[in-house]
């Protein structure tokens, strides 16, 4: 799939507009969004990451973190008109064109709005999927990591490894291959022209209200929910 090409309006239907969770997976739209830029519909009630994540730990990092975002963006972008014909992901993946007062603004709040609607979407609410990768997804992953178990592994990992703020990311690369990459703050992988597939958020606002200080708690908890369907959508 182009990486910002047209969703069918097939999947323009359930909580985020676009089948996620509802009816079927869809890639991640938020991309395709516009200025003003607007916060996704969860999709779930913020109990439904449990035992995961519990709700105050959702219902802060979604509306207080997330929304903040969207909004700081949209507040930097009111003084540049011209940029307000391009989509989220072509704002990212084009940060060198754009005026100098721009870049970091796009870096930073362009970057987590999009790195947050994918996080949302690729956690499995209610019961812990049991769904595994398959399909385009799942050749991908047996070729690159051999196994699930390993391409997890690799992932927790790079999370654990992350030194202070930061997201670990599976990511498709330019030569169609999956890779594991660590970055820093709430930089996307679409600034490096990669492009995100499953991100794990190990900023500790995603997790210290509910694991303290143990981020390996938490990553084993969102990688034990994650709904494969979803990741696999954006390979698609």
């Amino acid at each position: 799939m182009p990486l910002l090409s047209s969703t069918p309006s097939t999947f323009r239907t359930g909580p985020f507009g676009d089948g996620t969770h509802l009816y079927r997976p869809a890639p991640d739209v938020v991309l395709q969004q516009k200025y003003p830029f607007v916060l996704p519909p969860l999709g779930y009630e913020t109990n439904a990451l449990m035992p995961a994540l519990n709700a105050a730990t959702v219902e802060a990092h979604y509306r207080s973190v997330h929304a903040s975002h969207v909004q700081a963006l949209n507040t930097a972008l009111t003084a540049h008109p011209t940029l307000h014909e391009y989509s989220l992901g072509q704002l990212l993946m084009g940060l060198r064109r754009w005026p100098e007062a721009a870049r970091g603004p796009i870096r930073e709040h362009g970057s987590a709005h999009a790195n947050h609607a994918l996080y949302w979407k690729v956690l499995a609410p209610g019961a812990a999927t049991a769904t595994a990768p398959n399909g385009r997804l799942g050749s991908m992953i047996t070729r690159d990591f051999e196994t699930v178990d390993a391409c997890k592994a690799a992932l927790r990992e790079a999370a654990l490894g992350v030194e202070g703020n930061g997201w670990a990311w599976l990511v498709k690369t330019a030569t169609n291959r999956l890779a594991v990459r660590t970055l820093p703050n709430d930089d996307s992988p679409l600034l490096d022209g990669e492009l995100p597939v499953l991100g794990i958020d190990v900023w500790e606002h995603a997790y210290r209200r509910m694991y303290q200080t143990q981020r390996a708690a938490y990553v084993d908890a969102v990688l034990a929910r994650i709904n494969w369907d979803v990741v696999g959508a954006q390979v698609e």
